[in-house]
């Protein structure tokens, strides 16, 4: 029988290694198609139809894209995207905001506008009123609208992104149901009050790409993993500014990363690591997801709402989840093993967005493009692929495809300012069409509304329309505490209700401050409703800071062992943490209480920090190695080098940056994969991404460029080491001249 197995396992792997040289011959060439020809390419589940919306040259390189209420699209076009290889020119002024309409209603745009011109890599886009926010790095613009052509510029963040590149940058500008603007790969959200804008620090979210349920819960992702996501509402947990993880925000919601191209993958930055590519040559692992959309556009039939769909560049295609609540959380699972939802053969398929619209189908914005990986991070193995199969040409291409179930003939539904017509759109099937018309019943301050609103909370059955109301009137200053009441008392509903119980913050005054204490008191007994209660506290403390106090002893004295209200309860204590922590010893000795084990971190934490080294001289010693940190590392490692959930371990107190010099050049130069611990603690994926790109082959980067970067990190926050010298660069180079594979720790020890 060993023998037996032996050929079993030798014949085996000969065929692997004829499948795969089959493989790589099929997919020798990659040829430039048509609109037509790719679309032929493109295979969707049965029962779906894809149907091209526009091509060049009616649109090119689209990244984003927006809907009005008239349902024409705003397109941002990202031309000067890797014009190659280095990415030359790619600071040119070739980006465009274009609106694309279907005059005729057959699904396909005919006609072009361009709105904005002489743009910088422009990358996401909302309208909010009768204007346009538009991000071009590093700023933030809303643009007014008049009758199709811009208007009036006003700067709303100088800011908007400060640092990174183009893969690691703000983005998305996702307008959520509690009236804020969310963005992915940032920790800033933004408001319209009037004429003025608001700023507020929110939690940083993911990477390229952001959507809600219904329950306006976000999504999000990084390119290795399939969909975060968080358990409350947006609005919430950001009040401690010390704590940098809190349970119920930026959790893994589908842990399963696997992808089934039906074509080879070879061109993908690493597919010469052993595991990245599978013995066909096809991606195993998401490393490119992006742009995830939460389906509520009511066309596709009720197995297919609330599915999160995630496209995958790298890989050619778009992956469907299946999300599914129990209590407040939420659980993801791929919707089936061993194919797509969407994929194609065509390489040059590259979808880097979903959006929902306002017919109910499902939008694929395609940059058809051979080069997506920024130079940044390029490998040698990569520029070699796109060499043999010329991927660098032609520029000017872009698609936007649309799904729908076939034999259906989806058309928009135009929305009109009626107070009472966008009221009843609220209960409308499709989530966009329930979406625009709150924001319009907002932007409007359409007042007439209010009543109406109102009497849509009395009706005793639940409706998605119930959340979208207490939202609206919140949105026109009209909300009251007897119509979030309304909604909470209907029962059944767990997302619903802590939905509603966040628009708290909002109706709290002087006047039923002491019901409000009594009613959270109750909330607060319930483990499902205990976390959305103690993050409502801050709020209740600016009016009656002993019931807040009350309320907080009692929600850890409940839930001692609960890690959603632990953190809870430590959001509210912002420099505080050592009154917290007394007040809880005090009560319970036990030192392995959750509630206490998390506060200590945070304390530890707080301490780390404060060591740090704050002042300016390190940048100035060294100017490029400061540059290059806030360019290329801060947007995984974060300002203060404690590390990103999901993205990257610490650089503060971590023994491998300032222990050997080798060892850490080695890193920077060629990357590292896989887990690595850092003061005794274990990173692997999915608490981070499990693969650092080096930058050994990047010629923006000197070695000497490369000797202050690591002797700023070495020398910033706690850290405390030798400086880092050319010639040590260059030695580390020589010794490893020609490696192209990542590091493991094992390997470096």
């Amino acid at each position: 029988m060993a023998g037996i197995t032996a050929t079993s396992c030798n014949n085996a792997e000969k065929n692997s290694k004829a499948d795969s040289i089959a493989m790589r011959r099929q997919f020798a060439e990659s040829p430039v198609l048509s609109p037509a020809q790719s679309l032929e390419k493109l295979q969707v589940e049965d029962g779906f139809t894809v149907q091209l919306v526009a091509a060049e040259p009616q649109v090119v390189v689209p990244v984003a894209m927006t809907f009005d209420e008239r349902g024409r699209m705003y397109v941002a076009e990202m031309t000067g995207y890797m014009p190659d290889t280095v990415g030359t020119g790619e600071e040119a002024m070739n980006g465009k905001i274009v609106i694309l309409e279907d005059t005729n209603g057959d699904g396909a745009a005919d006609t072009r506008t361009v709105f904005l011109d002489s743009l910088i890599l422009p990358r996401a886009l909302c309208i909010v009123g009768n204007g346009l926010l538009v991000a071009e790095p590093p700023r933030l613009w809303y643009v007014e609208i008049n009758g199709g052509r811009a208007g009036k510029k006003t700067l709303v963040d100088s800011a908007y992104t400060e640092g990174g590149n183009v893969e690691h940058q703000p983005n998305g500008l996702y307008r959520a149901m509690d009236n804020w603007i969310y963005n992915a790969k940032a920790s800033k959200r933004y408001r319209r009050e009037g004429s003025r804008w608001l700023k507020e620090d929110t939690h940083f979210r993911g990477q390229w790409g952001i959507s809600q349920d219904s329950y306006g819960r976000l999504y999000y992702n990084n390119n290795s993993e399939n969909l975060l996501g968080d358990y409350f509402s947006p609005g919430l947990g950001s009040t401690n500014k010390n704590q940098r993880r809190l349970a119920g925000f930026n959790e893994n919601i589908v842990p399963d990363n696997r992808t089934y191209p039906i074509r080879a993958t070879p061109g993908v930055n690493r597919g010469y690591m052993k595991g990245v590519l599978d013995d066909s040559l096809r991606l195993v692992n998401f490393t490119a997801a992006c742009g995830p959309l939460v389906y509520r556009g009511g066309l596709f039939g009720g197995g297919y709402e609330e599915n999160a769909f995630v496209a995958e560049p790298s890989a050619n295609l778009v992956k469907r989840n299946i999300l599914k609540d129990s209590s407040f959380f939420v659980i993801g699972r791929q919707a089936y093993a061993g194919r797509e939802f969407l994929a194609s053969t065509d390489e040059r398929f590259r979808p880097v967005n979903l959006h929902a619209g306002p017919d109910g189908a499902l939008y694929v914005l395609d940059m058809y493009r051979g080069i997506i990986q920024h130079k940044t991070y390029l490998t040698p193995y990569l520029k070699n692929e796109i060499g043999i199969r010329s991927l660098t040409q032609p520029l000017n291409c872009g698609r936007i495809y649309r799904i729908i179930p076939e034999g259906s003939k989806p058309v928009n539904e135009v929305l009109n300012n009626n107070p009472a017509d966008l009221v009843k759109a609220l209960g409308s099937k499709n989530g966009w069409i329930r979406d625009k018309a709150q924001q319009m019943l907002v932007d409007g301050q359409l007042k007439t509304a209010v009543p109406l609103l109102k009497k849509l909370l009395e009706d005793s059955v639940r409706s998605l329309a119930d959340l979208h109301a207490i939202w609206a009137l919140e949105g026109l200053h009209a909300l009251t505490l007897d119509d979030i009441l309304r909604v909470y008392q209907k029962g059944g509903n767990i997302s619903a209700n802590n939905n509603a119980l966040a628009a708290i913050p909002s109706v709290l005054n002087k006047s039923n401050v002491k019901f409000i204490t009594e009613f959270l008191a109750e909330t607060g007994s319930h483990a499902e409703y205990a976390p959305v209660t103690a993050y409502l506290l801050p709020a209740l403390q600016k009016l009656d800071a002993a019931a807040a106090k009350d309320l907080l002893r009692m929600l850890y004295h409940n839930f001692p062992n609960n890690p959603y209200v632990a953190d809870a309860v430590i959001s509210n204590m912002q420099d505080r943490e050592a009154q917290l922590l007394a007040d809880i010893t005090g009560w319970n000795p036990d030192t392995g209480l959750i509630v206490r084990r998390r506060l200590e971190k945070v304390m530890k934490d707080i301490k780390n920090n404060r060591q740090a080294n704050t002042d300016g001289a390190l940048a100035k010693e060294y100017p490029r190695g400061a540059l290059i940190f806030k360019t290329v590392c801060q947007t995984c490692h974060g300002t203060d080098g404690d590390g990103i959930q999901s993205l990257a371990p610490p650089l503060n107190h971590s023994e491998i940056v300032t222990g050997k010099k080798q060892r850490l050049i080695a890193i920077v130069l060629y990357g590292l994969t896989g887990p690595v611990e850092v003061n005794g603690k274990l990173y692997k994926a999915p608490e981070i991404n499990a693969d650092m790109p080096g930058i050994a082959n990047n010629d923006e980067f000197s070695d000497a460029d490369i000797a202050q970067l690591l002797s700023f990190v070495r020398n910033a926050w706690s850290n405390k080491a030798e400086k880092v010298t050319e010639k040590e660069v260059q030695a580390v180079r020589q010794q490893y001249k020609g490696r192209q594979k990542s590091f493991t720790m094992e390997e470096l020890k």
